[in-house]
């Protein structure tokens, strides 16, 4: 995959002292986003536009409603009429366009959703109203509501319906299925190439022998970029070998827009994978952020993609995805991301006893109304997002949240 029309930073003069230098988790990500790639534009079925981004505005091609129709059952009549005894003159179905003109205390039966006949002004909910004899009814309160939607109240003609941007949820789809537009343009979806790394990992189906773990980070991962609305391409496990993360590397290289590495980026390991990837021709940005978990994320670019080495705990990797992963894959389908984000107060105090580093704690919402932390051992506690409902942030120099104090929760 090429990428003509985009400069690739190169940084000769970065010495392997200012590499490793630990840079603030916003540089970082300003770094990646300003990394982003376009992926070019497709038209596909609408039916299959769950998760992909607009990459054109929706126009409606005709007034919604497109008649005025009756928002209740009842009967169709004149206002001024409604304390008279109305005489049924004909029963208009959902479809079926009215053929009589309604005259003073003269009503139609009606049906919800069809047009209502020349004359009316309103439309009198059956419940509301009694059958005095056969086609005659009377109403039985003292006033009524409308209960018509009026031709083109909800959208007009030539209306913008959804904005270039929009990430197309269902909802969305019921608004291109109402103006007719059946093949909006949308931004392709980058293909995200996934692998792990270390002789110590082995597939879930297999069972671990000594010293050995099962490879959750890989599946943890597909499950994130298919929520995302990407494509996930697994490479499978890069065993502790140059000359096999090499290849494997370099494949993943040529197939996708992203390519995920997860492991073999701490400092123990660090040495090895540089070299693999500056054997790759990747131009390394950064390989430590001031954050937690995550500080050994490293991020690089490629002539044919973008390029994260994400740490090998399973918590570090599913954050640092959500933080900086996620953001740049909705950049590249043509989104601006934004998080949702809810304030509530601390349940309990909190403390940490560093702080050089951003912090993210997993945290769950309580049926009180406040927020208080999982149960979590560190960045290889898988188990800790089992009953997180988001993350909170936790600033440099910060050691303490106390009880009732307003928390910013980043929901996953």
């Amino acid at each position: 995959m090429n990428y003509n029309n985009v400069a690739i930073k190169q940084s000769n003069n970065r010495t392997m002292k200012q590499l490793n230098k630990m840079i603030p988790f916003e540089q970082a990500y300003g770094i990646v986003m300003e990394s982003y790639r376009t992926l070019g534009l497709e038209r596909i079925d609408f039916i299959n536009t769950l998760g992909r981004v607009l990459a054109e505005n929706v126009v409606s091609d005709m007034e919604i409603p497109p008649f005025t129709k009756s928002a209740a059952d009842g009967f169709a009549c004149r206002e001024q009429d409604i304390k008279d005894t109305l005489d049924v003159i004909e029963t208009i179905a959902a479809g079926r366009k009215p053929e009589k003109k309604i005259g003073k205390n003269q009503c139609a039966r009606i049906m919800t959703g069809a047009m209502i006949p020349e004359g009316a002004d309103c439309v009198l909910m059956v419940e509301d109203t009694k059958e005095i004899s056969e086609n005659k009814i009377q109403y039985e309160k003292e006033s009524t509501d409308i209960n018509i939607c009026k031709k083109g109240e909800d959208i007009h003609e030539g209306d913008i319906v959804l904005e270039i941007g929009t990430i197309i949820k269902p909802q969305h789809i019921a608004i291109l299925a109402s103006v007719g537009n059946t093949s909006p343009l949308v931004s392709r979806r980058p293909m995200v190439g996934i692998i792990s790394t270390g002789d110590e990992i082995v597939e879930p189906y297999v069972k671990p022998g000594i010293s050995q773990i099962r490879n959750s980070n890989s599946y943890q991962l597909i499950a994130q970029v298919n929520r995302v609305g990407a494509i996930p391409n697994y490479h499978g496990i890069a065993e502790d070998s140059e000359e096999k993360t090499y290849r494997i590397v370099m494949n993943a290289l040529e197939e996708n827009d992203i390519v995920l590495l997860t492991g073999g980026v701490s400092m123990g390991d660090f040495d090895f994978v540089a070299d693999i990837l500056k054997k790759a021709k990747i131009d390394i940005l950064f390989n430590r952020v001031a954050v937690q978990p995550g500080k050994p994320t490293t991020f690089g670019v490629h002539e044919k993609a973008l390029c994260f080495g994400l740490p090998g705990n399973p918590v570090a990797s599913f954050v640092q995805f959500e933080l900086m992963v996620k953001p740049l894959i909705y950049k590249m389908m043509g989104a601006d991301y934004e998080p949702v984000n809810i304030k509530m107060p601390m349940g309990t105090d909190y403390t940490r006893t560093k702080s050089v580093r951003e912090s993210l704690l997993p945290v769950r919402l309580m049926e009180n109304g406040t927020v208080m932390p999982v149960e979590y051992n560190g960045s290889a506690h898988i188990h800790a997002l089992y009953e997180a409902d988001g993350l909170i942030k936790i600033a440099v120099g910060e050691t303490k949240i106390s009880k009732g104090e307003i928390v910013n929760v980043r929901q996953i």
